[in-house]
């Protein structure tokens, strides 16, 4: 299983993923606002098990964000 984490702190945007879907690297998976710029995350090939975040939360620098196994 892998987790996808979060580059930078900031609030969640966008969420591009939903749970059982397949996504590979290429995937924009997250957007993450910090400091008024975008950060996107990408995702990991897989399907992904579980989202543990919400639009509009605010996070902190690697927390994570999904599992894809």
């Amino acid at each position: 299983m892998a987790e996808l984490t979060s580059p930078v702190a900031g609030k969640i945007q966008e969420i591009n993923i939903k749970v059982g879907q397949m996504i590979t690297e290429d995937d924009e998976a997250f957007i993450i606002e910090a400091m008024k710029m975008e950060n996107v995350v990408y995702g990991e090939a897989g399907i992904v098990k579980e989202i543990l975040i919400n639009v509009g939360d605010k996070v902190e620098e690697d927390a994570v964000l999904a599992v894809v196994q």
